[in-house]
């Protein structure tokens, strides 16, 4: 049983049958790999500080312009973590109200654009995320999405094609970041494309801050206008949103209901008032511990070690004869290829899952199959570098993906063995915020 049980006693009173649940999940994840890329594991801190008396307090508005008395104390613990933000990242201005990145992006929307605007981003098939543009959500119902995605047949952008794409329709707005790319992104390149037609340039890092942090990745810092993510997946702090931006304005944009203010003012007010209510302090001093953890040089290391593992794991299952989309990885993420074989991502995701490697179907570029199904399957590590694993493992874990995908119908039987493999490799390393 993971070393939580005496964190919950009142919860295992009060209402034992959530209690036994969260029990159960802390055992699944103590006893599985967690390799969706999305997730990682939050320390005892900063889920100490999810659990505070602060959950308590409202402070509707920001520090020095609340609407609510009895701010003293969480003024301060606000701006520090807005100037831990600031350090963590070289950022002018920090903003670490949103509740999550989907509104942390809807903010950057009402910052800067009105309804109807063009902006480009990754369609969600081709690896982008909802918000970007996609056509069932706010972003792609209240705004013109002009796609962009990787090539089919590299799986990489063609810069040329993204630049005269830009050229020809000139967004407003340039969204660069993914949620299934596996490569390096040039936010350079991005940044003289958006120069070209006046467009902003927002990145999205929500999937990669850590490695940005590491410097295994380049920084979007100096050429991005503003600069989403959440402070959960590999950051590995509480679930929730923040927003870097410029101080000021390029253009100004005059038709914009706040055209007087600058670009970090009118950002503030796109998150209050302009979406949200009163900000959620107990996340926000979660928020705060996980800048500090970031800032160490055993973060540092740990954001190195996540792109050791990944490009390890693809090497391995490159030599057993998989394909990966883009031939490999440079980042936390590898997507499996499966548009030869006959099972699909989806089936290939669920005997993974019954054999203890946590991970989820995913669309490939080029992909035939619907997104129901799809031809893929997406693989990230930093939950498994949280854990302390490295390369020698990740060969491990690669040969246990090929007995799985040799064994797809046949999975029943050859599932509980793997698991069991998985359990005893789990064991031998520390589960963060949970053992």
């Amino acid at each position: 049983m993971p070393q939580s049980v005496e964190r919950y006693r009142h919860l295992k009173q009060n209402d034992p049958e959530i209690y036994d649940l969260i029990q159960k999940q802390a055992v699944y994840e103590a006893s599985t790999l967690k390799m969706i890329a999305s997730e990682s594991f939050a320390s005892f801190s900063v889920m100490e500080a999810c659990g505070s008396p602060l959950t308590n307090k409202y402070c509707e508005g920001y520090p020095g312009a609340r609407y609510y008395e009895g701010y003293e104390y969480v003024d301060v613990i606000e701006n520090l973590a807005i100037e831990r933000g600031k350090k963590l990242f070289g950022a002018e201005h920090v903003n670490v109200q949103p509740y999550s990145g989907s509104p942390a992006n809807q903010a950057v929307y009402r910052a800067i654009l009105k309804p109807g605007d063009k902006i480009m981003g990754m369609p969600v098939p081709d690896g982008g995320h909802l918000t970007h543009g996609w056509k069932v959500n706010f972003s792609g119902r209240d705004y013109v999405q002009v796609p962009y995605g990787p090539s089919p047949a590299t799986g990489r952008f063609d810069m040329t094609q993204i630049r005269e794409t830009a050229k020809s329709e000139r967004p407003k707005m340039i969204w660069v970041g993914a949620t299934a790319y596996p490569h390096t992104i040039e936010y350079a390149q991005f940044a003289e494309i958006a120069n070209e037609i006046d467009a902003y340039l927002v990145a999205d890092i929500a999937h990669i801050n850590a490695i940005i942090i590491a410097g295994v990745h380049p920084d979007p810092v100096p050429f991005c206008d503003i600069i989403s993510s959440t402070s959960h997946k590999m950051l590995r702090g509480p679930r929730a949103g923040f927003l870097l931006s410029k101080i000021e304005d390029r253009y100004q944009t005059q038709y914009h209901p706040d055209s007087k203010l600058n670009l970090a003012k009118r950002v503030d007010r796109a998150v209050f008032p302009g979406l949200q209510g009163g900000p959620h302090m107990h996340i926000i001093a979660a928020m705060a511990v996980a800048f500090r953890d970031a800032m160490t040089p055993e973060f540092k290391e740990y954001g190195k070690q996540i792109v050791k593992n990944a490009k390890a794991l693809a090497a391995g299952l490159l030599a057993r004869g998989y394909d990966l989309a883009g031939g490999g990885t440079d980042t936390h993420l590898l997507i499996l290829d499966f548009r030869k074989k006959e099972f699909t991502g989806k089936d290939a995701a669920q005997a993974l899952a019954k054999s203890g490697i946590i991970s989820n179907f995913n669309m490939v570029p080029g992909d035939h199959r619907s997104p129901f199904v799809t031809s893929g399957v997406r693989l990230g590590t930093p939950s498994l570098t949280a854990m302390g694993m490295k390369e020698a493992e990740m060969e491990m874990v690669a040969g246990w993906i090929d007995r799985v995908c040799q064994n797809i119908a046949n999975i029943d039987a050859v599932a509980p063995t793997i698991r069991a493999e998985i359990a005893d490799l789990c064991k031998k390393f520390v589960i963060p915020g949970i053992s």
